[in-house]
């Protein structure tokens, strides 16, 4: 099962609950990547997205052992 952009970065510590609920409404109106919103209201930075990114395609494709 896929890990969600959101899921990873709340378990790294990066955003809460709260701010990931916040862009999810944002997002039903203005249909943009959750990441790309989380980077434009300046609650992440454009690595934690990338390392997120990378963490999520690596348990998407079994390479991520790691929990």
């Amino acid at each position: 099962m896929m890990m969600k952009i959101g899921e990873i970065l709340i378990r790294r510590q990066l955003i809460s609950e709260v701010q990931l609920n916040q862009v999810i409404d944002i997002q039903t109106s203005c249909h943009q990547k959750i990441g790309e919103l989380l980077l434009f209201q300046g609650w992440i930075r454009e690595d934690d997205l990338e390392a997120a990114l990378r963490e999520q395609y690596w348990r998407e494709n079994g390479y991520w052992i790691i929990d």
